[in-house]
């Protein structure tokens, strides 16, 4: 059924198309049937035959258009509802309800026009052929039919080629929508790992270097009147040269950033207080419990210690600092405090503070910051994490080189 609309109305147009084979076998066949009875001779089997031998037909052709295809069957049901007119009175009402099979079956609009128009001139035919003279009730009846069938086939044609016009149209400009939002989404993904990549090189190769720098002025200072200081200064400057060489290698081959449980981060935050303390002489007190966390959760803990630890080499002025690891029913937390000269934190506008807030909102965390002048600085980052496996025994290596 070419002429029905190919899109998500099929079933409607299917449902609609039954209802009306219901209607035509109810309306227009049953009837013929019902009134032959009353005749007499070949009439009556005629009248009988025909009828039956129509709908017979269609109930081949709806299911099976390749054993009986549509134009044949409508070629059929235009000479049955001639040879009915032959037979008896009465054909008229049968090629009137009849009309919709051939705009529903032929196809295009031109071979409905064609068989039904062939169809009510063979009424015609044979309501002369039988009685020598068409009755003008019946003549009127049967081109009144035809017209108003083909007024409303033509109508329907057009309303269903607007249809699927207006949804060959749509289907195009969702197709260019989809590739605009697939290349909107791919920009925003590379966007997106600039950023990450951007906030890695912030928060491990940029601090590492800030720190070799400022390590390679203080041993090149005090290489005369502290030989001893300097080389240790040295021998810092070396190792955090071998940790940002790691940290590189980490980024180009795009280290792992999740996975399952990776054992306590405790240690390895103890060792990256060992490290600063050792560089600036900042004494650090730690409670550091053996928490266990996700490998995502772990190197955020890692980084905000980096971050933190680095600004208060550079900004704080600091005599000590407290850092605090806990873990609660809702998540891991990691304080760190100073008593450094503390700042305006609506004032601060470096990358390192939002950089933290990032990379915690992306694991449904939060930053708190709380500073003052004069009255130190204190950072709380807040991790919601799931329950860890008590079964895992795995035993972690340093994300991203740190030793």
């Amino acid at each position: 059924m070419d002429a029905w609309p190919q899109h998500d109305d099929r079933r409607q147009a299917r449902n609609l198309v039954r209802w009306y084979a219901a209607l035509w076998v109810v309306g227009g066949l049953c009837p013929q049937v019902i009134a032959a009875i009353d005749d007499h001779g070949g009439v009556r089997v005629w009248g009988i035959v025909l009828p039956v031998a129509l709908g017979a037909c269609y109930a081949v052709t709806a299911p099976l258009p390749r054993v009986l295809p549509p134009p044949v069957f409508l070629c059929l049901l235009a000479a049955g509802i001639g040879a009915e007119s032959y037979v008896r009175a009465g054909a008229a009402s049968l090629y009137i309800a009849s009309l919709p099979h051939f705009w529903i079956l032929a196809g295009n609009p031109r071979r409905a026009a064609a068989l039904s128009g062939a169809a009510g001139v063979l009424t015609l035919v044979g309501e002369a052929a039988r009685g020598g003279d068409v009755p003008s009730g019946n003549m009127l009846f049967t081109v009144s039919g035809f017209v108003a069938g083909l007024l409303l086939g033509l109508a329907a044609y057009r309303y269903v080629r607007q249809t699927e016009e207006r949804a060959r149209r749509l289907a195009a400009d969702l197709a260019v929508a989809q590739r605009e939002l697939a290349e909107a989404n791919r920009r925003q993904g590379a966007a997106e790992e600039r950023e990450r990549l951007a906030r890695e090189i912030h928060d491990t190769l940029a601090q590492g270097f800030a720190s070799i720098i400022v390590l390679a002025e203080a041993a090149r200072a005090g290489l005369g009147a502290e030989p001893g200081r300097s080389e240790q200064q040295l021998r810092s400057i070396e190792r955090t040269a071998r940790d940002n060489f790691a940290e590189a290698r980490a980024l180009v081959d795009s280290a792992r950033r999740d996975g399952p449980a990776q054992g306590p981060v405790a240690a390895t935050l103890r060792r990256v207080l060992d490290r600063f303390t050792e560089d600036t002489g900042i004494p650090v007190g730690a409670e550091l419990p053996d928490v266990e966390c996700d490998q995502p959760a772990r190197i955020a803990l890692l980084r905000c210690t980096q971050e933190s630890l680095a600004n208060i080499r550079k900004h704080a002025d600091a005599s000590s600092v407290g850092v605090v690891l806990e873990r609660y029913p809702h998540g891991v937390e990691l304080e760190i405090t100073d008593d450094g000269r503390g700042f305006v934190v609506g004032a601060s506008s470096g990358f390192g503070l939002e950089g933290m807030r990032r990379r915690l909102a992306e694991l449904g965390g939060e930053l708190t910051v709380t500073s003052s002048v004069g009255d130190g600085t204190r950072i709380l980052a807040m991790i919601p994490t799931s329950p860890v496996d008590p079964t895992s025994t795995q035993t972690p290596d340093d994300p991203a080189g740190v030793r």
